[in-house]
């Protein structure tokens, strides 16, 4: 028994010599490993930061993609350190993705959109745009979802395929928008003169560019009213601000001008009905 005891110490003591060193490497390739994957990812971020060529909608992706793979690279390192055969591992990785990949398709999707938009760059980091059912800026982009930020403050995680799916409106690609507003006249009101109100309007508005010109048209003849329109350009960041100054100053101007803005009416012709017959007295 005391042979079988001291066979086995020795046994123990020689692994415990071999495999020690071993295991205080791996764990220091480990930890080291760690490290260096997130100041990889740190100094990738920070380096995007300083030079403009790389977009803040690919930096947190390639940041992210880097750190995996350096990752990738140490727990394969730790494993050979440890004697585990790696191929080995990596079958059985191979086997186990796949079963995660029919089970997972939906997310499948969303990687796929997103490198799609990734790539295609439809709505870059701080586009406003509007996806039918989201509307609102684009804070992050990401391989399996996007942050979006509506203009009421609400916060939205939206699935990358429930984008690329998606008719999308980018409000903030172009550099300048048309804005229309409409007024209604009087049938008895001179057309030209409201015509150099709305004209004038545009004119003293330095937000309004002059090329292309702004212009004046009737665009329905209605029941109560001609509606006139003005369409004018302007600076995407000012489309909201030079809508609501014409609204206001075109009814002002308007009705300076001795020009009627007309609403819906409806004359009401009471005709009345006939005597009841009176009956005849026995």
């Amino acid at each position: 028994m005391n042979e079988t005891v001291n066979t086995f110490v020795e046994a123990l003591s020689v692994w415990v010599v071999a495999a020690v060193p071993r295991l205080l490497a791996a764990i220091i390739i480990l930890a080291v490993g760690i490290w260096f994957a997130n100041w990889c990812s740190r100094t990738l971020r920070s380096f995007a930061t300083r030079h403009a060529f790389l977009e803040p909608t690919l930096t947190g992706v390639l940041a992210a993609v880097l750190r995996y793979a350096v990752l990738a690279i140490v727990f394969i390192a730790v494993f050979n350190q440890l004697g585990i055969a790696t191929t080995s591992i990596l079958a059985v990785l191979g086997a186990a993705g796949l079963a995660i990949g029919l089970a997972l398709q939906g997310t499948l999707q969303n990687i796929a959109a997103g490198i799609m938009l990734l790539w295609l760059r439809p709505f870059p980091v701080g586009d406003y745009i509007d996806s039918g059912s989201i509307t609102g800026t684009v804070k992050d982009v990401g391989l399996f979802s996007t942050e979006i930020h509506t203009y009421d403050g609400l916060y939205v995680f939206a699935p990358n395929s429930e984008l690329w799916n998606r008719k999308l409106v980018n409000y903030s690609r172009l550099p300048t928008r048309m804005v229309e507003v409409k007024f209604g006249i009087g049938y008895d009101d001179d057309i030209q003169t409201a015509r150099s109100v709305m004209l004038r309007l545009a004119a003293n508005d330095e937000r309004i560019l002059s090329d292309p010109e702004p212009m004046v048209f009737v665009s329905s003849l209605g029941d109560s009213a001609v509606e006139l329109s003005l369409r004018v350009w302007t600076a995407r960041a000012e489309y909201s601000n030079v809508q609501r100054a014409l609204l206001e100053a075109g009814k002002n101007g308007l009705e300076a001008a001795g020009l009627s803005i007309p609403f819906p009416q409806q004359d009401v012709h009471l005709i009345p009905a006939d005597k009841p017959a009176t009956a005849e007295s026995n």
